[in-house]
């Protein structure tokens, strides 16, 4: 019933590698979302978003990936807690991620939504890697560092 003041601590301390990590997913996702309307602008977004929901397989994918980038902010707060299940569905969200968009850039799938440009299947990877490192990043401070696997196992 009554817990020690060190296991009290843990909970409310998270180390700073998590609390990096955290923050990161959270900051990559809103500045990606920042940067896309800059670059589209009002109009353009507005042609994404009806392109987007021409078909209803487009249309599925569409809202899938903003399910998904709901999901990654939440597991980002999830992770602040110390809920172990929060880091694995960000490495689940970040391997169908890096699966659709290896599928779509090579012409399975609906390439025009979501795909990475590219000559050859290196040059597709290159740019998916370039595009994927800061999760890399992230998931590396979720499971590598000995505080951190420690963090989520005390909790």
């Amino acid at each position: 019933m009554f817990r020690k003041r060190s296991q009290i601590q843990a909970k409310l301390n998270a180390p700073t590698l998590v609390l990096v990590a955290a923050i990161a997913i959270v900051t990559t996702r809103m500045l990606d979302l920042v940067l896309l309307f800059n670059l589209l602008g009002v109009r353009g977004i507005l042609d994404f978003v009806h392109r987007s929901v021409q078909t209803w397989n487009l249309t599925l994918i569409f809202l899938a990936s903003l399910v998904m980038l709901c999901i990654e902010i939440r597991c980002a707060f999830v992770i602040i807690k110390g809920r172990n299940w929060g880091r694995w569905l960000f490495l689940a969200t970040q391997v169908i991620a890096v699966g659709y968009l290896w599928a779509a850039s090579l012409g399975w799938g609906y390439p025009e939504l979501f795909s990475i440009p590219g000559e050859s299947k290196r040059e597709i990877f290159r740019s998916l890697f370039t595009q994927k490192l800061p999760d890399l990043l992230v998931l590396f401070l979720l499971f590598i560092p000995a505080r951190s696997r420690l963090f989520f196992k005390l909790q």
